[in-house]
């Protein structure tokens, strides 16, 4: 099932976001967070892939050892595994097309050897292969694949764009090359999601842009947000966080907060809301209880 045939404006639903398990835990860790929400029937579940990292590891000899791990393998197994236990659609033919992140040794995303600096190039080589064209031209009678493509957006602008503006025309040029629809970054203030959606239609970007909603789960987000997504948060809600004395009371003012913001997407006319658990499923539950 194509993620873009689920969406329906008249009928809107919920995704989710999840985490593979970390390197050595079992995954029965996320079949205890997606067992307790399946039964209120999400549209789809993304999961993250993450690539490898380098790490330096000292040895007794001074010497300084470096090796790559990957500390959340299985992103493909894990999509497979929920698919098979839930019935619920996974991206795997269903493609989420990132860039990805920056190494954590990187200022800025370094590309592997023989990849792409920009997921538009990504986009376009999955669009070659659902053309039957791939990049081993020796291939003899390759079949064509049927991904349909998913891509991030950004109502705040992507952190590395020097504005907005700039940023549309690169989302612009993916909806172009065959996006089917696009998630934003978590946001926390709703009308910079619909000035944002205004902007896309205003320069022919028809594509769904799916709302992207994380709540708010302990005090240290206030200043950690910020910083890793470039998010801008309401004074609202800052106030809200400052008076918790627990990180337990920030979570209730978490689900709050998204039980309010997710009320009133539904009211403006939204397909979906993509819930970002970062492997907590808890508080979504309470968050879908009292919106879907």
């Amino acid at each position: 099932m194509k993620i873009s045939d689920l969406l329906n404006y008249d009928k809107p639903s919920f995704s989710l976001e999840v985490l593979p398990p970390a390197k050595g835990q079992d995954i029965k860790v996320i079949f205890e967070n997606i067992d307790p929400i399946a039964k209120y029937n999400p549209a789809f579940i993304s999961i993250t892939y993450h690539r490898d990292e380098v790490v330096y590891k000292h040895l007794r000899t001074g010497a300084i050892e470096e090796r790559t791990v990957r500390k959340r393998p299985g992103t493909v197994a894990v999509a497979a595994a929920l698919n098979y236990r839930y019935g619920i659609p996974v991206v795997i033919e269903n493609v989420l097309v990132l860039r990805g992140d920056p190494q954590k040794s990187e200022r800025s995303f370094v590309p592997n050897a023989n990849g792409h600096e920009y997921a538009l190039e990504l986009l376009k080589q999955i669009q070659n292969m659902n053309n039957g064209l791939y990049l081993d031209a020796e291939l003899v009678h390759p079949a064509a694949t049927n991904f349909a493509c998913g891509v991030a957006a950004y109502p705040e602008k992507h952190p590395e764009a020097p504005n907005l503006e700039y940023d549309l025309l690169f989302l612009k040029q993916k909806a172009d090359a065959g996006a089917k629809y696009a998630i934003t970054q978590m946001f926390f203030d709703n009308q910079k999601y619909y000035d944002f959606r205004k902007r896309c239609c205003d320069l022919g970007i028809n594509i769904p842009i799916i709302p992207g909603i994380k709540p708010l789960t302990m005090k240290k987000h206030l200043n950690l947000l910020p910083q890793t997504f470039q998010t801008i948060l309401p004074e609202a809600l800052v106030h809200e966080v400052l008076k918790c004395k627990t990180d337990a009371q920030v979570r209730q003012v978490g689900i709050e907060w998204a039980v309010f913001q997710s009320k009133d997407l539904l009211q403006n006319k939204v397909a979906d809301i993509h819930y970002f658990t970062m492997g907590k499923s808890d508080n979504i539950i309470e968050i879908v209880k009292q919106v879907f």
